[in-house]
């Protein structure tokens, strides 16, 4: 479960910014909250804005941070040419001034383990210094303490175990490279604590509808276990009958490998009564609720985060809303699984859906910077915050809340 997320010089956002997860002290929609320890978490945050904005980077800087703690074991090297090494290790910072491009990038989240009973707070972080890991550390807080206690501290290559793990420490030490995430690197040594960070991370989905070379390859990926059970294929049907009664069914033609490939490739076509069509012949909205499904499945089950890039893609506002309640249901959402996502639409800047903190807005101020704002924060000409029975759509298309487009007449 995330608490929150923090990040600063990555792309757009120079300042530290938060995607804040836990519930402010208001009133409106308590059911949609969380119980953990001290705090009530939320399930739900939706990021509004124009574009060129920065919503995007706020979905990159997450899912930045999760390639390093999955991959960076692989990183580096002794040889310091390899182009691919030094690709992977590039963060892009922010680069509209003169001393950013010199300053580190900080990732840090602050979550708990879905089963864990005992209440337990975890934050995990890290600076990346000129593609060198400058700066790492693992804390945890009990359900009655105020204060972190330190896992794993490290400056530089220097790394500090602390508890049961210390034994690891020498082994850590050795083997750790400028590049690699202590983490990263416990996580393949088998070593629990650690492990368990980079197992967080992989329980997670990070999608993009926005970018056309993501969507080109995720959309040769199917649910598992699709080909060859049909109560799979049922489930699929199902799913996609919340939007679209049409499709019965589906026949799956298994396909050769492809040259120097070892994998099995599939032709799916759906079924339309006693009528099929390629399935890639459907419907963009229904490609993309397909492509969702077993996105969604995971995390539902998993309790894990859903962080999706332009949600209302392809996508009537009433599926997303659908969508949206699925996520704010204790029936169809009892592990709390939670999703983030950024949309430009607006239809779900209601009050009857979403709590004031649940949203926030991105704004660009004039020399590129950009900054994350909840509309709880957000106040009026006379200094007074948004109330809760405001109309939000109505106000945010009026300019009330900022964060819309600066639009002229077009010139061609």
């Amino acid at each position: 479960m995330l608490h929150q997320f923090t990040f600063s010089n990555y792309k757009s956002f120079r300042d530290h910014t938060t995607i804040n997860l836990k519930a402010q002290k208001i009133t409106e929609h308590s059911e949609h909250l969380i119980n953990k320890g001290r705090e009530k978490i939320l399930k739900v945050i939706a990021i509004f804005g124009p574009n060129a904005s920065g919503k995007s980077n706020a979905y990159k800087a997450f899912s930045c941070m999760s390639h390093f703690v999955v991959n960076s074991f692989k990183f580096g090297g002794d040889d310091d040419t390899d182009e691919e090494a030094r690709y992977k290790v590039s963060i892009p910072s922010f680069r509209f001034d003169d001393t950013s491009l010199n300053n580190p990038t900080l990732f840090e989240i602050t979550y708990s383990y879905p089963n864990d009973t005992t209440g337990k707070v975890y934050q995990y972080g890290f600076k990346v210094c000129e593609g060198s890991i400058c700066e790492e550390w693992l804390k945890y807080k009990a359900k009655s303490s105020i204060a972190f206690k330190a896992i794993l501290l490290r400056n530089n290559n220097d790394v500090e175990l602390f508890g049961s793990i210390k034994k690891w420490e020498e082994n850590i030490s050795i083997s750790l490279e400028k590049e690699v995430l202590a983490i990263s690197l416990g996580a393949k040594l088998k070593i629990p604590k650690l492990k368990a960070v980079r197992d967080w991370f992989l329980s997670n989905e990070i999608v993009s509808f926005g970018d056309p070379v993501e969507t080109f390859f995720r959309s040769r990926t199917i649910p598992k276990n699709f080909p060859d059970h049909p109560e799979v294929q049922q489930n699929v049907v199902d799913f996609l009958h919340t939007f679209d009664k049409n499709i019965t069914g589906f026949n799956v033609e298994k396909r050769p490998p492809l040259k120097d490939e070892d994998e099995e490739h599939y032709r799916i076509f759906s079924l339309h009564g006693k009528y099929s069509i390629p399935l890639e012949d459907e419907s963009s909205g229904t490609l993309k609720m397909f492509e969702l499904y077993p996105y969604l499945t995971d995390v539902i089950r998993n309790g894990s985060v859903l962080f999706v890039d332009e949600m209302n893609e392809k996508l009537h506002p009433f599926v997303v809303r659908n969508l949206i309640n699925t996520f704010l249901s204790d029936n169809l959402n009892p592990n709390n699984a939670q999703l983030i996502f950024t949309t430009h639409d607006v239809y779900q800047l209601s009050k009857d859906i979403l709590r004031r903190d649940e949203i926030l807005f991105v704004t660009k101020s004039d020399d590129g910077v950009s900054r994350l704002t909840p509309l709880s924060d957000i106040t009026d000409k006379d200094g007074i915050k948004i109330r809760k029975d405001e109309n939000f759509e109505k106000n945010y298309l009026l300019g009330n809340y900022g964060a819309i487009p600066d639009i002229e007449e077009i010139k061609l």
